[in-house]
């Protein structure tokens, strides 16, 4: 579902109160913002039934990265371990 975009006037030191709570809570402003009227509407009875869960706190996890060619894989490790015992053997 898409989101609605509103525009939002606001005193500014009440911005910065709001852009330090939400810093303190590690949400966004704008995440704050949907927080503390969504607990207002659900306090007074008008949040609606079926309404979207907030995405949790904090900066979204990272996809797992696709392992690299060849990783995991032991041979390329042993060759140069070989190598380097190879080398340190001529050298003695």
């Amino acid at each position: 579902m898409e989101r609605k975009k509103i525009l939002l006037r606001l005193d500014p030191v009440v911005h910065d109160a709001l852009a330090r709570w939400a810093s303190d809570e590690l949400r966004s402003t704008n995440s704050q913002i949907e927080f503390l009227l969504r607990r207002a509407l659900s306090e007074a009875g008008r949040l609606p039934d079926g309404v979207g869960r907030m995405r949790p706190r904090g900066r979204p996890r990272k996809a797992p990265e696709a392992p690299e060619e060849g990783a995991g894989d032991d041979t390329d490790q042993e060759e140069e371990e070989a190598r380097a015992d190879g080398d340190a053997s001529e050298a003695g």
